[in-house]
């Protein structure tokens, strides 16, 4: 098992046979006192859970640990999803020359000395090297760049891993060089069945200690679809187990170990369901510690973030919408600090947006206007775009009068003209409606304005002799 969460069937046979001593700058083999997750890293890739949509026949990943083709790869997900695993896989599948380095302490000066060597190996007719870097996406521009013309042509195949967008983290000629592998959080049930295996395998806890199914629920709930994590809880829960002489692991045991209490949450069930309701419902009520509390409460049983975060941007157009036009954006940062950041320091981020969101003034008009809208689109009401709004620019449009007498609004000092904008079928109809609520109320005073300068409402003798509304005096720019 690695690092990232997939996990091989049981190889007694590897535990009894002394690995080789790793080549340079390639991974170490794991010892006897090595981590749970270490010790149970698959053998090959057959024997990976996970990430089956990278593992049909012949697909890049395949592709990628068995050398079938030499292609720079960029393996993009969350923590405990697989991405070690894969460049350990790599590293053994093939006699490929394999160097691994981290973002974090490698620089250009040791890019550029693997790319020499392999460069060299490569016109002696040597092995093919492939260069594993962790964490690329904390690598500078620069640092990026150097690996550019080794890519191209194939002096090395590169195998990068991120948990961070790399259309934001990577530079796009680099990204446009490698196959992208986007690894998705590990699901419950290949936790747990991860889970018990390492509890069964010789090379984890080989049967001796029980995992309880309460405590075994609990340790994944706390991964998140992480199995690094699920793993290191549940070893040292054994180390708690073994202290006292049990032979079980109870919930209470999985409980101290990790120093997380276990909270009534199914994911899939009625628990789950009902916290989150009940935090819509406290941020659309305005009380912003039961709103926390909810939080807090998904927070530490394990809730995905990227799930939180969504229903909060849904919310802020949902429910503050136009009273507070800037509870989307507050909303939407904090959807891309979750990617961008991670837990757990993204968790401040998100109480941030939920005290804005809880304290925001509340309207559903966005809402009960597109209902409104789609309702008679569906109800078919609507009719032909009108000829003046049709699109003019391409041949012969013009001899059929599509744009013919539309007026550009800007040609008006005011910004606003009287013009028919929607079909003959639904002038007149108003779908907005604000609420005198919050921002909303300015919006309110402006809308009326518009509407009648926009519709020529209160013209004489059909309009103004300069085609203007007179209703458009009332609007400022």
């Amino acid at each position: 098992m690695d690092s990232d969460g997939l996990f091989p069937l049981a190889d007694t046979a590897a535990l009894r046979t002394a690995p080789p001593p790793p080549a340079d700058g390639a991974f170490t083999p794991p010892g006897p006192d090595s981590p749970l997750a270490v010790r149970m890293r698959p053998a090959s890739l057959d024997e990976l859970i996970g990430q089956d949509h990278l593992l049909a026949p012949g697909a890049p990943l395949r592709q990628l640990v068995t050398g079938t083709t030499p292609m720079s790869v960029i393996l993009w997900g969350p923590p405990g999803s697989g991405k070690t695993t894969i460049a350990h896989l790599v590293a053994t599948a093939t006699d490929r020359r394999f160097v691994a380095m981290s973002a974090l302490s490698a620089g250009v000066k040791d890019v550029r000395a693997v790319i020499d060597t392999a460069r060299r190996q490569r016109r002696s007719g040597g092995a093919q090297t492939v260069l594993f870097i962790d964490e690329v996406h904390r690598f500078s521009k620069t640092q990026q760049d150097s690996l550019l013309a080794a890519v191209e042509d194939r002096t090395v195949t590169l195998l990068a891993a991120t948990t961070e967008n790399p259309y934001f983290s990577v530079i796009s000629p680099l990204l446009s060089r490698c196959v992208l592998l986007t690894l998705q959080p590990l699901t419950e049930d290949a936790v747990r069945t991860l889970l018990r295996r390492a509890v069964a395998d010789e090379r984890g806890l080989a049967g001796s200690v029980r995992l309880a199914t309460e405590a075994e629920d609990h340790l994944v709930r706390l991964a998140g679809g992480d199995v690094r994590k699920a793993l290191t809880a549940l070893e040292a829960a054994a180390s708690s187990a073994a202290a006292q002489s049990r032979p079980e692991i109870d919930v209470a045991t999985a409980e101290q170990a990790v120093d997380v209490a276990a909270l009534r949450y199914d994911r899939d069930g009625d628990a789950h369901y009902d916290v989150v309701s009940a935090f819509i419902k406290s941020m659309r009520g305005s009380d912003v510690d039961a709103a926390l509390h909810y939080l807090a409460r998904m927070l530490v049983a394990g809730e995905d973030a990227r799930f939180i975060a969504r229903r909060m941007v849904i919310f802020a157009s949902e429910d503050v919408g136009m009273a507070d036009p800037t509870a989307l954006s507050v909303a939407t940062a904090a959807a891309h600090a979750v990617e961008y950041v991670g837990l757990p320091e993204a968790q401040l981020t998100l109480a941030h947006a939920v005290i804005h969101l809880a304290t925001a003034p509340k309207s559903n008009s966005a809402t009960a206007a597109i209902g409104k809208a789609m309702a008679d689109v569906r109800a078919g009401r609507g009719g032909p775009v009108p000829r003046h709004l049709r699109d003019g620019h391409y041949s012969g449009a013009k001899g059929l009068g599509h744009g013919l007498g539309y007026r550009y609004p800007h040609d008006d000092p005011r910004g606003v003209v009287a013009q028919q904008y929607v079909p003959d079928e639904l002038v007149g109809v108003d779908y907005y409606e604000p609420r005198d609520l919050g921002a909303e109320r300015a919006v309110a005073e402006r809308l009326g304005k518009l509407r009648r300068a926009v519709r020529g409402e209160g013209r004489v003798n059909g309009g103004a002799a300069d085609g203007r509304a007179s209703g458009a005096s009332e609007v400022t720019a």
